[in-house]
């Protein structure tokens, strides 16, 4: 049995998501303003610690979701949480790699890949579309995620019937 420190919440409040991503907009922009190879650290850490206990350990998330969304006065929407984990996990190999890019001397590589993190947070942030979700929802229909790691992503209905009443 898995202690509940490291696991990944689920559901997941899509305005903390959100304001999240929005973070990770400042911090991506923040390295391609400053081009500073440690500006990576934190984005890497963040990602790395919110794939594996969601925002228990990143302070950008705490922050979030200890002391922003909780004094919005804004109707919260939940959404499940293994499709927003694995769009942290995909968040965490942009940023590893962003990393490894600079250390094996290709700051290029490195400005290609946060670039790209910055599009997807953006799509989050502002527009609540999270690509990393839409991947997610895409390899369920393949069969390459099994429908038993997202019950409720398997069967939209169950997320529709209350809006039919």
């Amino acid at each position: 049995m898995r202690s509940p420190r490291f696991e990944f919440p689920n559901p997941v409040n899509e305005t903390s998501a959100r304001l999240v991503a929005g973070g990770v907009v400042l911090e991506a922009v923040a390295f391609l303003v400053f081009h500073e190879w440690w500006l990576l650290l934190p984005l890497a850490y963040g990602f790395l610690a919110r794939v594996l206990t969601g925002p228990r350990f990143s302070p950008l998330a705490l922050l979030v979701t200890k002391v922003v969304t909780p004094r919005l006065h804004v109707e919260h929407v939940l959404v499940p949480g293994p499709p927003k984990r694995f769009a942290q996990g995909i968040g965490a190999v942009f940023t590893t790699g962003a990393l490894v890019a600079w250390a094996s001397g290709s700051p290029d590589g490195a400005t290609l890949l946060i670039s790209a993190l910055l599009v997807c947070a953006t799509l989050e942030s502002v527009f609540a579309f999270c690509l990393g979700c839409a991947v997610f929802s895409r390899l369920m229909r393949w069969g390459v995620i099994p429908e038993r790691v997202c019950i409720e992503c398997a069967d939209i209905t169950r997320r529709l019937a209350p809006a039919s009443h």
